[in-house]
């Protein structure tokens, strides 16, 4: 639960921030802040290598060498790192001609941005495994502690750069002076710096961990771990691939400011996209430990029509209340237009984001059955979907085409996971009423937006009525819900 809060309230502190970025900062500035930060996960996924999930595995698999795996796990992601960090540094001209494709005018602030990146990539990789052994030693409030000082120093930070420094300069308070000598109003790199500020602090916080750390390397098991680690790598890039590459790809073949709306746009989603997580951390120990119990898939098949009908529900009540929502991407008047035109994308991010957290629910049949290389495959077809089909359709429909391929990936891996599980580890879903209140929410949310022209009183309307329809279908598992209560 402390996991899962600190998980979730993070990601909402960032959201508050969206709004900030958004009145602050042009779309086409908006969109460097968005294609870096994509970026950033992509990068950060290959420094992991994998390295967080093989650490638990191996510490569970190898009890009377708990140090000896904590060493291993550590010095690879410390050895990849830092390989990344010299050759970025010794590459950055070159990275910044291929990565912004900036002109001579922007050309030195891009480059500075990408050495900040370089130094938070490093220091955030190299707390990876610290961070897992507070895990390991049960301490999740020393854990959440940290993450929490992490995510308020760079809020902190950014709103005092964004509204603090002028407001100083402005008033003429003490040291106002030494601010104008250098501050650059609405710069974006101040963002930056306030996250790389919020890294370092977090390791000078960790640094209780990093001295129990030994430089001892284990060549066996080191060979072991990395035989179970790369799998574990290839999926979670393929994953993250399907979350970041449609902005990097829309950078490339668009402009900085379709990317600009499309991140913002994609805010909207961070519902959705929260409800999944909660849903994650909850149900997944669930899952495991209730495996050997006679009705364990009849409990799995009632959990995902009851999950379904969640999203359902969430997925109509956010399109029915966009007019309202919208006001989270922009409140600026000079900006909101700039970025309300991308609001047309939402309703296909929201189903793409249904159709994850149907998968994700759907998964758990490969991880009972050890069969994990099929979320592998999966994860694989989903990446291809989203490469290949963004670079057909970027070019002619921009930040809608990276929309409906994030819907179509989604959708491909639900529909392949529930078709392989069907066959290697069948679970009795009732796939009539799941397909029901899918078509339907879907139907609700496309007439609401785009026949009824986000009207929010027929939104909701149509949404009391959903709801209403819900509760008659499922009166009377509602019923014995009650009476168990």
């Amino acid at each position: 639960m402390v996991y899962g809060i600190s998980t979730i309230l993070s990601r909402l502190l960032n959201f508050v921030l969206t709004p900030i970025f958004t009145r602050t900062y042009t779309a086409s500035v908006y969109g460097v802040f968005t294609k870096m930060y994509s970026w950033a996960s992509l990068i950060n996924a290959v420094l992991a290598f994998g390295m967080e999930t093989t650490f638990f595995r191996y510490l569970n698999k190898h009890e009377d060498k708990k140090g000896q795996v904590y060493n291993n796990s550590f010095l690879v992601i410390a050895f990849i790192s830092t390989l990344f960090l010299l050759t970025g540094l010794v590459f950055t001209n070159p990275i910044t001609k291929w990565l912004l494709n900036g002109d001579l005018a922007e050309f030195e602030d891009q480059r500075r941005y990408v050495q900040y990146f370089l130094w938070l990539l490093f220091s955030d990789a190299i707390c990876i495994i610290p961070f897992a052994k507070l895990r390991a030693d049960g301490k999740p409030f020393r854990y959440s502690l940290i993450k929490f000082i992490n995510i308020l120093t760079y809020v902190s930070i950014c709103l005092f750069f964004i509204y603090g420094i002028p407001a100083i300069i402005k008033h003429d308070w003490p040291m106002a002076h030494f601010f104008a000598g250098w501050f650059r109003e609405k710069w974006v790199g101040y963002v930056f710096i306030a996250n790389l500020i919020a890294s370092l602090i977090t390791f000078v916080l960790l640094i209780p961990e990093f001295l129990k750390l030994q430089l001892k390397f284990d060549k066996a098991m080191f060979m072991n771990m990395l035989s179970y680690s790369w799998p574990i790598l290839v999926a979670n890039l393929s994953f993250i691939i399907n979350e970041n590459l449609d902005k990097i790809l829309l950078g490339k073949y668009s402009t900085e400011t379709q990317v600009g709306i499309y991140g913002a746009v994609c805010k909207i989603a961070i519902f959705m996209s929260i409800f999944n997580t909660a849903f994650r951390l909850g149900a997944e120990p669930f899952f495991f430990s209730h495996a050997k119990h006679q009705n364990a898939k009849n409990t799995y098949a009632k959990i995902l029509q009851y999950f379904v009908i969640a999203l359902a529900i969430l997925f109509v009540a956010l399109v029915a209340n966009i007019e309202i929502l919208k006001y989270f991407i922009s409140r600026d008047a000079a900006h909101r237009a700039e970025y309300w035109v991308g609001l047309p994308a939402v309703p296909y991010l929201l189903l793409g984001y249904v159709c994850l957290g149907i998968y994700m629910n759907l998964s758990i049949w490969y991880r009972l059955s050890d069969q994990t290389r099929f979320g592998l495959y999966i994860s694989i077809i989903g990446a291809m979907i989203t490469i290949v089909f963004n670079i057909l359709l970027i070019p002619h429909y921009g930040y809608m085409g990276s929309a409906w391929v994030s819907m179509a990936a989604y959708a491909t891996m639900m529909v392949i996971s529930y078709l392989l599980g069907q066959k290697y580890y069948p679970i009795p879903y009732n796939l009539k009423k799941i397909l029901a209140y899918l078509i339907v929410s879907t139907a609700i949310v496309f007439a609401s937006f785009f026949i009824f022209n986000r009207n929010i009183y027929i939104g909701n309307a149509l949404l009391i009525a959903f709801i209403a329809s819900i509760v008659y279908f499922e009166k009377e598992d509602l019923l014995k819900i009650l009476k168990r209560s």
